[in-house]
């Protein structure tokens, strides 16, 4: 009797088991395909880890708290070079190693030879598609490294689509690498989306009607005030400061963009620059992003697309009105308004289950130096200008007048080589030199010189985040690092980003849909672990630089 009613039970049992089957069968339960049908990584700039955590609560359910509860969180994620900057940041994410290797070391470098800056996308053999003449001339030339998509499009015998969109050229163009089918940025001449002649000969006929429609027109005449009542913006600086720069001496909301145009004239030019200040930057590349999923049909087959969408606006306005403004904190909901946006529109079209995605910041930022100050926080500006007038001085008193120092550029001293050998002194003597007299000045924590690390291989800490981002033929002679809270001198912004230091490596980085679980993970990750992560969740080859390691949390 007692066998018997087991064997009920587990009959029982078996037909439940089997009805719900059935039942999820016939709500269309799945399983995951073997490969996401889209990729979509959305890249901020200018997002700290701590930023993010501090709005967590007065984001919405369906933007990036949605994300964050429904994805893979890696609250541990940082970039381990020094110098972090858009540029090294973008193209780190995208092929899997640092600077040293992938060559934009930074966003600018001087070339002694030519006698000039360069800028790290410049390319003067690309023409303009679309917008204005010199808004075009950009292409990855300088990018030395495949990119993940670079790698997906040569294993699918260049079946796979791959975009990039975004305010900030350099951004879009290192995200998206060498074989991108599109990549497409806003000119600030005609405020329309445009390209460049590396990429496509001409604008597809729905980014010029997008275009036609000019969202930047309507967004440049409207107002931008809060998005939500004042008390939501409460643990920000007070509204209206001594601290911040802001859009022509006002530093307060509401911003009337009709009543900021040159002059004071109502009905003068657009400045369509401006847009990149505002969180309407954002909004505009979110809107333009969903009618590029559309219109090139995006995820809509068994081969692996990728898009790259890249969200400057946060940069922009951080550096005019720091992160803890109360600006900074309606950009970053405003944000989370978009990524919401973004979110349903995927999730709808394609499926949860067919899109994998990476949410994660190109950099974090300082906080304003005075506002530490006023808390009796170690901080200040670096006026590297006055530091390079009294360098050049010296140099002429130790070894007679010329023009010793060529250029400087991102925290880098760039001597006159040339002029060097002719006067037949060492190199590595004036190197030396010129970082014992920087390292004197306040503010500056080291400097050290290009023979520090031409043939040194350091463990860990800033000197190794030093290696990661030194090139020999693109960095400096002399390289300075400053104190903990101290940013460069610069007329527009009040603060900035590009230290080895927390604030500006520490950044968040979520993964979310297709098989991702949801979770939370502590252990600190690089970086350059995002590429071969998503290389070995599409079965592609690794770039061809990448020093990463796959996340295996989210292999389980």
């Amino acid at each position: 009797m007692k066998n018997l009613m087991v064997q009920s039970k587990r009959f029982a049992i078996v037909l439940l088991l089997v009805s719900v089957f059935i039942k999820l069968s016939g709500q269309g339960a799945y399983l995951p395909p073997d490969r996401p049908k889209l990729v979509i990584g959305i890249v901020v700039e200018q997002l700290k880890f701590d930023q993010l955590e501090k709005f967590r609560d007065r984001l919405g359910e369906n933007g990036i708290k949605r994300l964050i509860n429904e994805g893979t969180y890696f609250k541990n994620a940082s970039f381990e070079y020094m110098l972090t900057q858009s540029a090294p940041g973008h193209a780190t994410i995208s092929t899997g190693s640092e600077p040293s290797s992938h060559g934009i070391t930074s966003d600018s470098w001087y070339l002694p030879l030519k006698n000039e800056l360069i800028y790290c996308t410049r390319d003067l053999s690309a023409n303009s598609i679309g917008g204005s003449y010199e808004t075009g001339k950009f292409s990855p030339v300088n990018l030395l490294a495949s990119t993940f998509s670079d790698e997906l499009e040569m294993a699918t015998n260049m079946k796979a689509k791959v975009f990039g969109v975004g305010i900030n050229e350099t951004s879009v163009i290192l995200s998206t690498g060498h074989s991108a089918n599109g990549a497409y940025w806003y000119d600030n001449v005609t405020g329309t989306w445009m390209s460049s002649s590396y990429y496509i000969d001409s604008l597809p006929g729905w980014v010029n009607d997008f275009n036609a429609m000019k969202f930047s027109d309507s967004y440049l005449n409207s107002v931008w005030d809060l998005l939500r009542p004042a008390k939501d913006y409460s643990d920000c600086l007070p509204d209206s400061n001594s601290f911040e720069t802001g859009f022509n001496g006002v530093n307060y909301f509401p911003y009337d963009f009709k009543k900021m145009r040159p002059k004071g004239i109502l009905n003068s030019k657009i400045d369509y620059k401006l847009l990149r200040e505002t969180p309407f930057g954002n909004s505009l590349t979110t809107n333009f992003a969903i009618r590029l999923i559309e219109k090139e049909h995006l995820g809509k087959d068994d081969v692996t697309d990728y898009l790259s969408i890249c969200y400057s606006a946060t940069d922009n306005i951080g550096h005019r009105f720091g992160p803890s403004s109360v600006e900074m904190g309606d950009a970053i909901i405003r944000l989370d308004d978009d990524i919401k946006n973004l979110l349903a529109y995927v999730t709808d079209s394609i499926g949860k289950k067919n899109v994998l995605i990476y949410f994660t910041a190109a950099h974090g930022i300082s906080e304003i130096p005075t506002v530490l100050e006023k808390n009796r926080i170690p901080a200040g500006y670096f006026k590297q200008n006055q530091a390079l007038q009294l360098l050049r001085s010296y140099l002429n008193a130790v070894y007679g007048e010329g023009d010793w120092v060529k250029g400087y550029s991102e925290r880098q001293i760039f001597l006159n080589r040339t002029l060097i050998e002719d006067a037949r002194l060492s190199l590595d003597d004036v190197q030396k030199k010129v970082a014992r007299f920087l390292v004197q000045f306040t503010g500056v924590a080291s400097a050290y010189p290009y023979s520090a690390f031409e043939a040194n291989d350091f463990g860990n800490g800033n000197l190794r985040r030093i290696i990661n981002s030194f090139s020999p033929q693109r960095s400096g002679d002399v390289i300075v690092t400053l104190n903990p809270g101290w940013v460069e001198k610069e007329d527009d912004y009040v603060t900035n980003h590009n230290s080895p230091y927390e604030y500006d490596s520490h950044v968040p980085l979520i993964w979310y849909g297709w098989t991702m679980n949801r979770a939370t993970v502590t252990r600190k990750v690089n970086m350059t672990d995002i590429a071969a992560t998503l290389s070995s969740l599409c079965k592609v080859p690794y770039p061809n630089a990448c020093t990463g390691e796959p996340m295996f949390e989210l292999f389980r």
